[in-house]
């Protein structure tokens, strides 16, 4: 949004220096013409007054002589023609003279611009001078040609043509124009850096609210949007976000330490429950009283279970640990020799395959272990005997984040088996809680092993996904944000 507000502002002021600069430069254009066509005119009057009295041949030597001389100074063509259009004096050389002569003689040559010069002559035949020029750019025209009448009125005797370079004047407006475009860039480049340092007061309350919404959405109730600069509507959303995110973390937190309470307080009492049904027992007859006490103490059990999955849960949730890097190559190698032997009791072959070396993660303290744990202690439970449940950690190919702002790539940690699996609709019910599928009630557990594993994952900055095997089973990915370069 920045970079979008900020082009928007640069197009604004480029549009504004362009409206301004260029109306300035062709108004001097126009007035470099102008001064042009006023100080080559009174040359022409002069010409024109001299020819006017041009009366014997001495008179004709010396407008010969002047004009000769004012076309040796500028390099300017001058002719004089009489009212039949007959050269009656020319003075210059190169392509000046040419134009002039062109101009006095051909009223439709395409050279030095003489179609505009015959122009003027004609004009000039009928008693008006040169009013106008083409307007003097750094491009051209190189030459221009302007004609003054010889005589007044009805006395019109004659014509003066005089084409002249615009060489110097063409200099003065290139000098000009470059002075404005450095102008106009200068101004435009002031302009953008106070746009920039506009966007950047703008933007920074909102760039700081997006980051704690960002924390906050990860799980860090203590984020907080801390920026006071912007404007004061920015500033005033500021404080309404504080206070909203202290409301929701007082009320989450009052929550999870709820459910850690009410667990810490069951578990003792419970476990009162367990052992008073362990010592009656010896003391029931063999009968339906026995198997009743028998599946009285498995719900206890069971309830025991569940309790210290609620603790552990609101213990996850609670996120005060902090990020720390963890070998999850070491923490894969370490599970699965350690659930090895649980494995071949039930009859299940667990293998370790393409284990990398040296993969390293950003997470929560054990995460890798932790999440693996209870994978491991599902595939056992659901799995059959002679079933195969197959390891494997690497780095993502694709090199992808795994969700966490910063990361440079992932970790995946694959735990893929062989067992009945789970129909495709219920794969998004695994990882929520408490939930099971109808054909695994009377397997033990409280349902919250996955859910905690997806909320260790989630708080670290990865995730956890589910998906089918083929031909049957499950294949459950464990995706983690590898620490950013040193």
């Amino acid at each position: 949004m920045r970079r979008r507000l900020l082009a928007v502002l640069m197009v604004l002021m480029g549009a504004a220096a362009l409206l301004l600069c260029v109306p300035l430069a062709d108004a001097y254009a126009r007035g470099r013409t102008e001064h042009l066509l006023l100080q080559r005119r009174s040359e022409a009057v002069r010409f024109a007054d001299l020819a006017d009295r041009m009366r014997s041949a001495a008179d004709r030597a010396e407008l010969s002589a002047e004009i000769g001389r004012y076309a040796q100074l500028y390099g300017a063509g001058v002719v004089v023609v009489d009212s039949a259009g007959a050269t009656v004096a020319r003075a210059g050389t190169g392509p000046a003279a040419e134009a002039a002569t062109n101009a006095a003689t051909d009223d439709d040559s395409p050279r030095g611009g003489s179609s505009d010069g015959a122009d003027a002559r004609r004009r000039a035949l009928t008693g008006r001078s040169t009013d106008r020029l083409p307007t003097l750019r750094p491009w051209g025209p190189r030459t221009v040609v302007l004609a003054e009448p010889v005589g007044r009125d009805e006395r019109v005797s004659g014509a003066v043509l005089m084409a002249v370079p615009t060489e110097a004047a063409r200099r003065d407006v290139t000098v000009r124009w470059s002075l404005i475009a450095a102008g106009a860039f200068a101004a435009f480049a002031a302009a953008a850096l106070v746009a920039a340092g506009i966007t950047r007061w703008l933007m920074r309350p909102v760039l700081d609210l997006d980051r704690a919404v960002e924390r906050l959405t990860a799980g860090s109730l203590q984020a907080r949007a801390v920026s006071d600069t912007g404007p004061p509507e920015l500033r005033h959303l500021r404080r309404h976000f504080n206070t909203m995110a202290e409301a929701m973390a007082d009320s989450i937190g009052r929550q999870r330490d709820f459910v850690a309470d009410a667990s810490h307080q069951l578990r003792n009492p419970l476990a009162t429950l367990v052992l008073q049904l362990e010592n009656v027992e010896p003391h029931i007859a063999p009968g339906p009283g026995l198997a009743e006490h028998g599946r009285a103490l498995d719900e206890a059990e069971r309830l025991e279970e569940l309790l210290d999955g609620l603790l552990a849960l609101a213990r996850v949730e609670s996120g005060t640990a902090e990020l720390s890097e963890e070998d999850v190559s070491r923490a894969v190698r370490e599970r699965v020799a350690a659930w090895t032997p649980v494995f071949r009791a039930a009859g299940v072959n667990l293998v370790a395959a393409d284990l990398a070396e040296g993969l390293r993660a950003r997470t929560l303290p054990d995460a890798a272990g932790r999440v693996l744990d209870a994978l491991l202690d599902n595939a056992v439970k659901f799995v059959p005997r002679g079933g195969r449940v197959e390891v494997r950690a690497r780095r993502a190919a694709d090199g992808s984040t795994a969700g966490s702002a910063g990361s440079t790539g992932s970790v995946v940690v694959r735990v893929t088996d062989d067992g009945p699996g789970v129909p495709e609709e219920q794969l998004p019910l695994l990882l929520r809680r408490f939930a099971r599928s109808p054909e695994h009630q009377n397997i033990p557990g409280s349902g919250l092993g996955l859910a905690i594993a997806d909320e260790i994952a989630r708080i670290s900055g990865g995730r956890l996904d589910v998906r089918g095997n083929e031909p049957h089973g499950l294949v459950v990915e464990l995706r983690l944000p590898s620490p950013p370069p040193e």
